[in-house]
């Protein structure tokens, strides 16, 4: 007896040690949420509701009218349930390709549209996410924001093959939207554009490059985003203000352009970012800017 007290004994102080280390139970996912995060822990991973997700309106969006338009058409095809393809937005940095992403979820999340934020680093588990949304009712975006892979990191083969080319029929309500200041996702060496030929004045890219720009491809509809002049940067600083029931007149014009200045750059995120001091700010800290209030 003394000998099976002895063992149970070292039994439940192994188990204390490796508890630790076990992935923990999967809880199952507040489908009455209307955006998730995938997270992971060891071997686990679940989709984590997200109570209060960062809501922007399309109508705050402004100087993007053209990618606007047609995120929105594909929207409403895939809300419908007809034909729609996956999404890659891609240009200058700071120009609205991730807000216009969360604005749709404010926009269409009556209509059945949720949302699930997916680190590139967790692409390895879109079979999981697949087979968890796939008979729900709702329509899922699949977000991936700032995506671009480095050498050596293989994520992007999951990503291939959800995106096209699975043996598994396509999950047709789920909606595959990634942002990235790269057009291919995946560095280009110089190297590799060495390896292309020359074939009756062509050029043939080599297989490195070809399978590069395989990932892209698998893309159905890109959309590009450009920088902004001055002109579209004080549009986008105007409805950020509005948002924030403010006017745009000449001192918070000048405070505008002076804060660009400063960052260096104009565009969408520095509009939003200055809107968002200029509103901090009370009405004695704003007057000082306007001509002739020193006085």
């Amino acid at each position: 007896m003394d000998k099976l007290e002895a063992f149970l004994s070292r039994a439940e102080q192994l188990l204390a040690r490796l508890e630790p280390l076990l992935p923990p139970a999967v809880p199952e996912p507040d489908w009455s949420a209307h955006a998730f995060r995938w997270r992971r822990q060891g071997l686990a991973g679940w989709l984590e509701a997200v109570r209060s997700p960062h809501t922007i309106r399309l109508s705050s969006l402004t100087r993007v009218d053209h990618p606007k338009r047609e995120l929105i058409r594909n929207t409403r095809q895939f809300l419908a349930g007809r034909p729609y393809n996956n999404v890659l937005l891609t240009g200058s940095r700071g120009t609205g390709k991730s807000s216009l992403v969360k604005a749709l979820l404010a926009e269409f999340a009556g209509e059945g549209l949720r949302l699930i934020e997916v680190d590139k680093g967790h692409l390895v588990d879109l079979p999981l996410i697949v087979d968890a949304v796939r008979e729900r009712p709702e329509r899922f975006i699949l977000f991936c924001d700032d995506l671009s892979f480095e050498d050596g990191e293989d994520a992007y083969k999951a990503l291939k093959t959800a995106l096209d080319g699975g043996i598994a029929a396509q999950c047709d309500n789920l909606l595959v939207m990634a942002t990235s200041n790269r057009r291919h996702l995946l560095p280009e060496k110089m190297s590799e554009n060495l390896a292309s030929q020359n074939v009756d004045g062509e050029i043939h890219p080599g297989e490195a490059i070809e399978e590069k720009v395989s990932l892209s491809d698998r893309f159905g509809l890109w959309l590009t985003f450009y920088p902004f002049d001055q002109g579209a940067y004080l549009d986008a600083v105007a409805a950020w203000l509005a948002h924030y029931g403010l006017a745009m007149d000449e001192g918070a014009e000048r405070a505008a352009l002076q804060w660009a200045l400063t960052r260096g750059a104009r565009s969408g995120r520095v509009a939003y970012q200055f809107a968002r001091d200029w509103a901090g700010r009370d009405e004695a800290e704003r007057k000082p800017l306007i001509p002739g209030a020193e006085a």
